[in-house]
């Protein structure tokens, strides 16, 4: 189940803790771990994934267990921003019937208006008394206050989708690319790591049978 973006702060703000008190860098991983869980279609995909980005840094014995925390924390959250978007969604709905109710007694009122001030103006004609008052009465005809055209309902329609769905791909895109390369950047500094903890155990242990055969 994936949340749309726009609802994914409650998620964010826990990973976010999650990341820090694993001591994993959450500028790079957040947003990688974020596209992932959106991207993948079923948990197991999901959670081999996860593995993948998180191995790096987590112990093997405890790396499965905070990836199935992470994907349940997903759900949990998923579906509380589900239940609130089809709330608003009703709630949206609601308003733009009662609009386009308003809209059709507005029209009606108006057809009603001009038909009474047809038949005036037949009336009066007939007699051939029309008098410049009443002229000006049938001017000044009251008109009602609420105009709500049907038109207005597009006001709910979000013409930005599209647009916000392609800057959330490349932002996904961008922290995929970063976590690859801080990933790799990681892997080297470990070896480099290694390859000087080897060299130090080298010469120390040269040093000591050095000083051995000096007995």
């Amino acid at each position: 189940m994936a949340a749309p973006v726009a609802d994914a702060g409650e998620f964010v703000g826990w990973l976010n803790d999650r990341l820090d008190s694993l001591e994993v860098d959450r500028e790079v991983y957040g947003a990688y771990i974020l596209g992932v869980l959106q991207e993948e279609e079923s948990d197991e995909e999901k959670e081999d994934a996860l593995q993948e980005i998180l191995a790096a840094f987590l112990d093997e014995d405890t790396v499965a267990d905070i990836c199935k925390q992470i994907i349940k924390q997903w759900i949990e959250c998923s579906s509380r921003a589900a239940a609130k978007k089809d709330a608003d969604d009703a709630e949206v709905q609601a308003i733009a019937s009662m609009i386009e109710k308003q809209a059709q007694i507005v029209v009606k009122q108006k057809e009603v208006s001009e038909e009474s001030k047809k038949r005036k103006e037949a009336l009066l004609a007939q007699y051939a008394n029309v008098t410049d008052e009443e002229d000006e009465a049938e001017a000044e005809e009251p008109s009602s206050g609420n105009n709500f055209p049907a038109s207005d309902k597009s006001l709910f329609k979000n013409t930005n989708v599209e647009e916000v769905f392609n800057r959330q791909k490349q932002k996904r895109e961008q922290a995929r690319e970063d976590a690859q390369k801080k990933k790799e950047m990681d892997k080297m500094q470990r070896e480099k790591d290694k390859l000087a903890k080897q060299d130090r155990k080298e010469k120390e242990k040269k040093r000591t049978q050095k000083g051995e055969r000096k007995r």
